[in-house]
């Protein structure tokens, strides 16, 4: 078992899990959102290559339209 704090939320995962796999189990679409791993905005191109670990800090924010830029998905994730 591992934690993390995701969007200033902590939550708990199996064991090191792929970046892709948990925005798949959350049912988000990766190429609706920007990820920051550890103080790092990631390059979609990365997220493929990024394991969530124990300890890890991320936030996951959506893109939207109608003036706003990103939106954080606090509301919608654990």
């Amino acid at each position: 078992m591992i934690a993390l704090q995701v969007n200033g939320k902590r939550v708990e995962l199996e064991g090191p899990t792929p970046l892709l796999t948990y925005l798949d189990q959350l049912g988000v679409n990766p190429r609706a959102v920007a990820v920051e791993h550890n103080g790092e905005i990631l390059e979609r191109a990365a997220y493929e290559s990024v394991t969530l670990g124990d300890g890890d800090q991320v936030e996951i924010v959506r893109m939207v339209g109608g003036g706003q830029a990103l939106r954080a998905l606090h509301a919608s994730l654990p």
